[in-house]
């Protein structure tokens, strides 16, 4: 009876969206600014997608999609600066999508 309650429980969890997240460049204290989003919140991405640029001096590193779904939140603006660590963007997997 325990395990079937288990079980039941398991299925009505709700789906937590899959975070992007700012990597450790390896750059110390120099800024990083997000320049572009390159897809708007609400669209549908593929695994892989680039979903936002990233600039620093000299260079700039886009994120890619960790998984197929909508760009459900959008959390910094462009031209902020962000730190390593930093969620940015959260896609609901395309898998649980309505």
């Amino acid at each position: 009876m325990i395990g079937e309650h288990s079980e039941s429980m398991k299925s009505h969890n709700p789906v937590t969206p899959v975070p992007i997240v700012v990597p450790d460049l390896g750059l110390g204290e120099t800024p990083v600014v997000l320049s572009l989003w390159l897809v708007p919140q609400g669209s549908n991405v593929l695994e892989g997608d680039r979903v936002v640029e990233l600039a620093t001096n000299p260079a700039t590193v886009d994120l890619l999609a960790p998984v197929a779904g909508e760009c459900v939140h959008q959390f910094v603006d462009e031209d902020a600066v962000v730190f390593p660590g930093m969620v940015i963007a959260e896609i609901l997997p395309e898998d649980v999508q309505k």
